[in-house]
């Protein structure tokens, strides 16, 4: 299912997996893998504000420092300067 919010300022379009069927968005469910395996299991969240600082230091080790093979072994952030318009 797809759906593009009217006048949303980002244009984020919307599409949700079929229930069960995680081949449909692979890349999303290796990020969900990776997140639970490297930040989510490991780390006791006792406070909101702790739960932030470690994904924000996750999102941060994610995309600035570790290479994706989906991305020829660059980093996003590499990806991006890379590719400006994509």
């Amino acid at each position: 299912m797809t759906c593009l919010s009217e006048g949303h300022t980002n244009k984020v379009n919307l599409d949700f997996s079929r229930q069960g069927k995680p081949t449909d968005n692979p890349f999303i469910e290796s990020f969900n893998g990776s997140l639970r395996d490297e930040c989510l299991n490991v780390n006791w969240f006792p406070l909101l504000e702790y739960a932030q600082n470690k994904l924000d230091e996750f999102r941060e080790e994610f995309n600035t420092f570790r290479p994706h093979r989906s991305l020829n072994d660059s980093t996003p952030l590499e990806f991006k300067k890379k590719h400006p318009n994509q």
